[in-house]
């Protein structure tokens, strides 16, 4: 390809919400173009929808009637006169669909064509791909599999762990790892189920799981000119679920030659696809320096902005430039110090990373040299239960490696979050971690959260306090100084009139099965008056695009009370145990 068509980008439909929408109406900004906001029900007074120069409601509450309706935007991109679209992460932003019907409506897409979606989408094909072009890689399927059966069978000649992927899928969801013969058939409807709950598509492949793998991934730009660059390598190891939490650049404790083979097979891979746009080719790597590759992503990634504190490039406004048909050639790429991206998230560690929606009642930010805080969020901002869970990312770059973590556990003290929990309090442990901030080697890797950080922590070390709803605070004046104080309200002092505040009780129900996070009941994995033992998993709650295992706290008879669809909340009784 040596010639491309020249389109003017002048207004910008963003096909996103939360975060990544802010991201892209600031690149907007800064480039004189116009930023256009579509909105669910649940944002109309999101910081995205303020920060647009223009906003539009896609009259629908959930994904599927809002951010996933592709008439509804294209029809909404058309009546706000955009040049082009954004799909930002998620979403519609690997939806091929999407983009050609965007290109149909006469819009510039803002990403790969919908040909190189489709394909590299296809984990199958892109497996296939990588081959051609020399890309390591461990044994997998060449199709996908029909059933757990021929799982079984896959698990019986390459051996276990194994992992089962969603052939559509991306950012963990349609993925599970299984390392016990007997877990395969959940595992399979498990992965299925959430491949086409998210993607539409439930068919699902499996290649062997490297045990114990770092998760290293090369940022790509590819003009249509035909001109691909590697602008850095990230470090996305630290994760929780297959969801990533963590993420750094360059990889840390890479030698030249493993990081140059990278770089090239990732170059390769997309080259052969015929790539154009920003994209991510994501490898595994095992102790011993073997890589596998694993999936192109044909977007912009989450964890973006620590290539960008590295390369000093602006993705998003490359990824306009290569949209209106310029060139990438001679852009240079001076990688130099060290960046980490942390992943604020409404969950609460303490209690098994559960997605909490709510209010944000307080927002401290911090600041200084290096500091990046990319939100979608501000105070008195609402956390919707229909959407991902990640508030905002922070940023952090210094010279080098060891610079930056000081810097990070800085940054993070200073940050506060109050309304819902968060991540916060997990993720300054984490910088106490002698597996993370060695400076010899890098200690974690895919599941070292579950395997061993997690193993000899106390979950209440996690627990933000900060975000308690049962902290009262106000301020109270000592000498003629301003002291901000928080009290437990059961500690309230009686007033004159007002029955004295009490803490809220539950007493202990060892036979009433409770769902632990607030979603949506997606099914049940025994049947109404099944025989259990204390601990089986009995059911499946989603929320915020997870999916969370409800177990029996005692044995005896299922007496089931709730029905797959039904919106639950926290602590709600879905069934009960008879003895």
């Amino acid at each position: 390809m040596n010639s491309a068509t020249k389109r003017t980008v002048n207004r910008v439909l963003i096909a996103n919400r939360g975060e990544i929408a802010v991201r892209i109406i600031r690149a907007c900004a800064d480039t004189g173009r116009t930023s256009i906001a579509v909105y669910a029900d649940d944002d109309v007074d999101a910081l995205f929808v303020q920060l647009a120069d223009e906003a539009y409601p896609l009259e629908g509450r959930t994904p599927q009637d809002s951010y996933l309706h592709i008439g509804n935007i294209i029809q909404l991109a058309v009546r706000a006169n955009a040049d082009a679209i954004h799909p930002g992460y998620g979403f519609l932003s690997e939806n091929a669909d999407f983009a050609q019907a965007v290109i149909d409506a006469g819009l510039v897409w803002i990403g790969p064509p919908p040909e190189v979606i489709r394909l590299l989408g296809d984990k199958v094909q892109a497996r296939r791909i990588a081959a051609e072009v020399g890309a390591p890689m461990a044994p997998g399927t060449t199709s996908p599999v029909a059933d757990a059966e021929e799982v079984v069978d896959f698990a019986k000649t390459h051996g276990l762990p194994l992992a089962i992927k969603a052939v559509y899928g991306g950012g963990g969801r349609g993925l599970k790892v299984v390392r016990r013969l007997e877990d395969i058939n959940e595992a399979f409807v498990s992965a299925t189920h959430e491949a086409e709950l998210a993607f539409g598509n439930g068919s699902s492949f499996v290649e062997r799981f490297l045990d114990k793998p770092r998760h290293v991934e090369v940022q790509i730009l590819a003009d249509a000119l035909g001109h691909t660059i590697a602008v850095g390598t990230r470090d996305c190891s630290l994760q929780r679920r297959n969801q990533k939490l963590v993420e750094e650049a360059p990889a840390p404790f890479l030698s030249q030659e493993i990081s140059e083979h990278l770089k090239q097979s990732a170059i390769a891979i997309c080259r052969q696809a015929g790539y154009v746009s920003a994209g991510t080719v994501e490898f595994l790597l095992s102790a011993d320096g073997l890589a596998s590759f694993m999936e192109v992503n044909t977007r912009l990634q989450v964890e973006h902005p620590v290539t960008e504190a590295t390369s000093g490039i602006d993705l998003v406004i490359e990824q306009f430039r290569i949209a209106e048909g310029e060139s990438i050639e001679g852009l240079e790429v001076p990688e130099h110090g060290h960046a980490m991206e942390f992943r604020i998230n409404a969950e609460d560690p303490a209690h098994g990373f559960i997605p909490f929606p709510g209010t944000i009642t307080e927002l401290d930010v911090p600041g200084g040299p290096g500091v990046r805080f990319d939100a979608g969020v501000r105070r008195h901002s609402i956390v919707s239960s229909q959407f991902d869970s990640m508030l905002a990312k922070l940023i952090v770059y210094a010279p080098n490696r060891e610079q930056c973590i000081r810097r990070a556990r800085k940054a993070l003290s200073e940050l506060r979050i109050v309304g819902v929990p968060t991540v916060i309090a997990f993720d300054r442990k984490i910088l106490d971690s002698a597996d993370f901030v060695s400076n010899h080697h890098l200690g974690v890797y895919t599941r070292w959260i579950e395997e061993s950080f997690l193993e000899d922590a106390d979950p209440q070390e996690f627990a933000d306090r900060a975000a308690s709803p049962n902290i009262l605070r106000s301020w109270i004046e000592i000498d003629g100084r301003q002291l901000r104080i928080g009290l437990p309200d059961s500690l309230l002092l009686q007033q004159p009139g007002t029955a004295q505040a009490q803490p809220a009780t539950v007493e202990p129900d060892p036979g009433s099965i409770r769902s632990t996070i607030t979603g949506t009941l997606v099914r049940w994995l025994v049947d109404d008056g099944d025989i259990l033992e204390a601990g089986d998993t009995v059911a499946v709650v989603e929320a915020m695009k997870m999916e969370t295992q409800i177990t029996a706290s005692e044995s005896g008879v299922l007496e089931q009370s709730r029905h797959p669809g039904d919106n639950i909340s926290f602590g709600d009784e879905i069934g009960r145990i008879i003895s």
